[in-house]
């Protein structure tokens, strides 16, 4: 097993084709595929799938390119390090589900590498993806959220699938309104008086359990609800549809400005929302700035 082999194992992942993978890397397609099946048979498992439309990896495959990835990572913080010195483009991966104080902590971090060369990633999808992300070491650093009533069930799976939880902070549920809405001047809102008003909740795809909800109090049935992709989609409907959403409830007047508003829920559960890491890496350089900065900015907007 080479670096070589596992550069041409990320890049046939990346584009699902080994005919257009070859292309960008300058080499014959036999060449390359000659190489794939070297190492598939070193390894004695198929990293790839072959089909009509190209290439998608095996399950053994997509832990195998997770740990290629952390290799190829390492080697090049080696090279930096001790051979090309520090104008090598430096590279991030983080995965969350969709929470404003996470992009603001990753323009942060970007904003620290401004003066050089730069490949960063924040993928925010749902919340099996970034567990998936981090177990395959695709990326870094998850954040997710666990409640009283997906706690156990989540953790199974993220010690089934040797990853860690550490806690950035806890909180009681709130809603988001828009600061016009008819609930907006109560102290606190009883669930009973959100049963007229459309529930906004991120859509988990095909694997919508409601342990992967993004929401707390997401098995409640209501009477209106919205599934939405796109973060930006919900500030829209909160405003123009008198929607609410179930939240921390942290900063939203420094993130969304005077429109939206936060208010507690008299409803006794909690909220923990957190970082996911897998036990076998090392964060590098980037990634303890960004986890540092995930505390820091946490500590920082509790104690506006």
């Amino acid at each position: 097993m080479t670096l070589q082999q596992l550069k041409y194992i990320v890049k046939v992942a990346e584009k699902g084709s080994i005919n257009e993978a070859a292309k960008e890397l300058f080499i014959s397609q036999p060449s390359l595929s000659n190489a794939i099946k070297e190492l598939e048979k070193e390894l004695q498992f198929a990293i790839f799938i072959r089909n009509n439309r190209g290439v998608v990896l095996s399950n053994k495959g997509a832990e195998f390119l997770g740990y290629a990835q952390q290799v190829l990572t390492q080697a090049e913080l080696l090279e930096t390090k001790y051979i090309t010195g520090p104008n090598t483009k430096h590279r991030f991966c983080a995965s969350s589900q969709h929470y404003l104080f996470v992009a603001n902590a990753f323009v942060e971090l970007v904003k620290e590498y401004d003066s050089g060369e730069y490949d960063f990633t924040l993928n925010e999808t749902t919340t099996y993806e970034v567990i998936e992300d981090v177990k395959t070491m695709y990326s870094e650093i998850g954040i997710i959220y666990l409640s009283n009533y997906n706690e156990a069930v989540i953790r199974k799976m993220l010690s089934e699938n040797n990853l860690i939880f550490n806690e950035l902070f806890c909180a009681k549920p709130h809603v988001f309104l828009s600061k016009d809405h008819p609930l907006a001047k109560k102290s606190i809102i009883d669930l009973e008086d959100l049963e007229d008003y459309p529930r906004i909740s991120f859509n988990q795809g095909q694997h919508n359990s409601f342990y992967f909800s993004e929401e707390i109090l997401s098995s409640i049935p209501v009477k209106k609800s919205i599934h939405v992709s796109d973060r930006a989609a919900v500030v829209n409907f909160i405003i123009g549809l008198k929607a609410y959403t179930f939240s921390s409830g942290i900063f939203p007047k420094y993130l969304h400005g005077e429109d939206i508003i936060s208010v507690p829920i008299n409803y006794d559960e909690k909220i923990q929302i957190g970082i996911i890491m897998h036990k076998d890496v090392v964060l590098s350089e980037i990634g303890k700035k960004f986890y540092d900065t995930l505390f820091n900015d946490v500590e920082k907007f509790n104690s506006l």
